[in-house]
């Protein structure tokens, strides 16, 4: 589980402020809603998992039944873990409690 937590945070922050992906990620615009899927670890998460769960049959460093609910399961705990750690770290290291922090889904304003 741990190898999945780390595999879908990483995927999921590359994809979010990596460079290398600036291409491929619209740009953000809150009328249309799907574009804001490339800017929030929360929503992108769900997505990073529940693809790592596709493939979890090509590797070996996890393992999960292919059963919707699995899906779903490796959907939230991808989406929970890399929000949650977005918003303990950023590319400075820890953040300080308190400190405002912007993130891109609007959901959350302050740590």
């Amino acid at each position: 589980m741990f190898n999945f937590i780390l595999a879908a945070y990483g995927l999921t922050f590359i994809l979010i402020y990596g460079k290398i992906f600036d291409f491929l990620r619209p740009n953000k615009d809150p009328n249309k809603m799907w574009t804001l899927l490339f800017y929030c670890p929360l929503c992108m998460g769900f997505w990073v998992g529940a693809f790592l769960f596709c493939l979890n049959g090509q590797t070996e460093l996890f393992t999960f039944d292919y059963t919707i609910a699995n899906f779903f399961i490796c959907g939230w705990i991808s989406a929970g873990t890399s929000y949650l750690i977005s918003m303990l770290v950023d590319d400075s290291g820890l953040r300080i409690p308190g400190k405002e922090v912007k993130c891109n889904c609007n959901q959350r304003s302050r740590l």
